[in-house]
């Protein structure tokens, strides 16, 4: 057990109990990474463009439970809370004043699992196939030229 002095009960006092992992913790929606099944950005959950991978992780955790960033507005939410409702998972909207964060919707245990890759994938296989006919279009376009 450690000493504590005067000015650890004063800061204790006023800002309270200093929490583990407390950046964590404020990127994160007030959880900790090992937690955490599926974390998608703001700009993710204000596109819905990962609304599917949400969908497909609620179905394979029914435990679990939806953080949601209480800085997004609530006309881009409305297919998240629809999806928590069709697969009975409870969701919270956590509003911090003091942290900002680019995180906008988290899908987490009360205990760790420690999945490796939380972060949805930006780029598909779709996203690189249409580059590749771009390009090969754009050659094939120089090649007529000449």
């Amino acid at each position: 057990m450690t000493n504590k002095n005067v000015d650890d009960y004063l800061t204790e006092g006023m800002y309270g109990v200093r929490l583990p992992k407390d950046e964590e913790r404020k990127k994160f929606l007030g959880t900790l990474r090992e937690r955490i099944v599926l974390a998608l950005n703001k700009g993710q959950i204000m596109s819905d463009s990962g609304l599917r991978a949400l969908e497909e992780e609620m179905k394979s955790h029914p435990d679990a439970s939806l953080l949601i960033n209480g800085h997004v507005s609530h006309r881009f939410l409305k297919e998240e809370k629809e999806l928590a409702k069709k697969y009975n998972i409870p969701y919270t909207t956590i509003t911090d004043e003091e942290n900002d964060t680019d995180i906008g919707a988290v899908l987490t245990y009360d205990y760790a699992i420690d999945k490796e890759n939380i972060f949805m994938e930006e780029k598909t296989a779709a996203d690189s196939d249409d580059k590749k006919e771009e390009s090969s279009s754009l050659l094939s376009k120089l090649k007529k030229w000449f």
